[in-house]
């Protein structure tokens, strides 16, 4: 049989990824997992179902991540000692769908980096109901803002399926990534992008007719996270008509009439899983907006 897993040996120390050769033998209480390689000692785990290996707490392994991290501006400027020090002290933290990642007001003490899943930026209303501002997918990050200026977060960020999110301290933000200067700059267009998102958001939203509302903020949903392909732009953020309702500042009935009437006149296409397919033909119909 082959694993390939993590050994937690102490309480600082991970190994590294590996592909292991492993027997398994039950007791009445325990498993016993023989690790074949030189020099490792045995691993003993409390039974579970299925012979899988627990271990107690959340162990952070964060080489499955080095990739994505390498991809980010921010940190790719980062020098080789830099990179694994700042790497080294990225905690993972795990949400479920639904869950609030940040509240408005809070003391921001991170930099957030979104290692899988999404989350949605939003102002909330005094009845519960949400205006998003942004949405943040695998590799982006957020809380920078906050950081810089010591005040607290500026908006509640909420998971939109289960994510990871690195957590990267204010203190190591301030060590490694302000005393950079190619870093800074990385920052700046950082604050550049958010304050044009901002404004193009702001501008969807002050458009009188609700149809415009929404094919504008489609526009600048396909501009930031839509692919293109030979049928035109995917979106594939999954959004429900109750979040585009919260972007577009309608109602949902309303979005789901427009989509419909989108979908009848050949301008979008609704893919599986909530995923959106604009046309050549809503393209065109921007130009006139």
């Amino acid at each position: 049989m082959r694993l390939t897993t993590i050994i937690w040996l102490s309480s600082n120390r991970l190994w590294r990824t590996r592909t292991f050769d492993i027997t398994v033998s039950y007791g009445s209480q325990k498993a016993r997992w023989k690790i074949k390689r030189s020099g490792m000692r045995e691993v003993r785990a409390a039974k579970s179902r299925g012979g899988a290996l627990k271990t107690s707490g959340t162990e952070i392994e964060m080489s499955g991540h080095v990739k994505l991290l390498r991809s980010i501006p921010l940190f790719s400027h980062l020098d080789d000692a830099g990179f694994a020090e700042v790497q080294r002290k990225i905690m993972e933290k795990k949400f479920h769908k639904n869950q609030i990642v940040l509240l408005e007001e809070d003391t921001a003490n991170y930099m957030y980096i979104v290692f899988s899943g999404k989350v949605r930026v939003v102002h909330l209303g005094g009845e519960g109901t949400e205006r998003i501002l942004a949405v943040h997918k695998r590799g982006d990050v957020f809380g920078e803002m906050a950081l810089l200026d010591a005040k607290t977060a500026p908006a509640t960020v909420i998971s939109m399926e289960d994510t990871e999110i690195g957590l990267l301290s204010k203190a190591t933000f301030d060590t490694f990534f302000l005393k950079n200067q190619k870093v800074l700059v990385q920052l700046v267009a950082i604050l550049c992008q958010r304050l044009r998102e901002a404004q193009l958001v702001l501008k969807a939203i002050t458009l009188p007719d609700a149809e415009q509302r929404l094919r504008s903020i489609l526009n600048h949903l396909g501009l930031l996270h839509g692919v293109r392909d030979a049928r035109g732009v995917v979106i594939a953020l999954r959004l429900t008509h109750k979040e585009l309702a919260g972007y577009t500042s309608v109602s949902r009935e309303t979005v789901t009439r427009l989509l419909h009437r989108m979908v009848e006149d050949g301008d979008l296409e609704m893919l599986q899983n909530r995923t959106i397919l604009l046309k050549p033909r809503f393209k065109q119909k921007m130009q006139f907006l």
